[in-house]
């Protein structure tokens, strides 16, 4: 399938997939804990298995890594991997907050080279090829030109004492939404120092880098996709011109959280 093309299919999956989960949100559905402090739903399975259905149509020799299915091996034998998080964001999802997504991520030899994020309760639509830019709705976005970490945006519930030179911003829950605002100029910073899966941001980094923002772990070294174990330390996500005193800034504690046990 012609790239132009797949593209195209990808984003009008992730799309259908948009409208069952806004169809289904307004009925009762069962919800859960998969353990303590991870709720789950079962449309996030609904969802997941669209997807998957669908996905794997347009590329059945593709591996598969979802939150929301059983991980095997196979994928890592496989060059390509769909990296899917059904819902991201499921604790918005559940409080009836618009702050989630659809995050669908095609990775060819550890990098994302397609990346769509769906987020109806927001009426966006991200998408992102490697090489091809990045667009919200239909329109190309650019990460904004700052040079200055005092005074950056960056969305957070609240921001700790040594962070109070920065400028808070609202913080949807989907950590692929807070990657895609950097991406959109809506913020200029995201970061996370903690241990996260690989489909929590796999689009996102994708659609935030094709956008001209800098990605990486949270000690400033490159991500990697569809590895073993599916994870990575942290994500920052800025403006290039900042992320290097961003780096700097948080080098000491995100030391102090890679050490700790997980």
């Amino acid at each position: 399938m012609p790239a132009a093309d797949l593209i195209t299919a990808v984003a009008a999956i992730a799309a259908e997939a948009g409208a069952l989960a806004m169809r289904r949100w307004s009925e009762p559905f069962e919800r859960w804990e998969k353990v303590p402090g991870h709720p789950v739903s079962a449309i996030d399975l609904e969802v997941d298995m669209v997807l998957r259905d669908r996905l794997y149509a347009l590329d059945p020799d593709a591996g598969w890594l979802s939150e929301e299915t059983a991980d095997t091996t196979d994928r890592l034998a496989c060059r390509r991997t769909w990296v899917v998080d059904p819902i991201d964001g499921t604790r918005d999802y559940l409080r009836d907050r618009p702050g989630w997504a659809i995050s669908v991520a095609l990775v060819e030899d550890d990098r994302p080279i397609i990346g769509v994020l769906e987020a109806p309760a927001r009426g966006e639509s991200w998408v992102a090829a490697r090489g091809l830019g990045a667009t919200l709705n239909g329109r190309a976005i650019t990460v904004v030109d700052r040079m200055m970490l005092a005074g950056a945006r960056t969305p957070v519930d609240a921001l700790p004492k040594a962070d109070r030179d920065l400028v808070a911003v609202a913080k949807p829950n989907s950590i692929a939404l807070r990657i895609a605002m950097v991406a959109a100029g809506q913020a200029d910073l995201l970061a996370t120092l903690r241990w996260g899966k690989e489909w929590d941001v796999a689009a996102a980094v994708l659609i935030a880098e094709e956008a001209g923002a800098r990605v990486t772990d949270a000690l400033g070294r490159k991500l990697r996709f569809n590895t073993p174990r599916a994870e990575a330390f942290g994500v920052l996500a800025s403006a290039p011109g900042i992320h290097h005193a961003a780096v700097e800034r948080l080098r000491d504690r995100a030391v102090s959280g890679l050490g700790k046990p997980r």
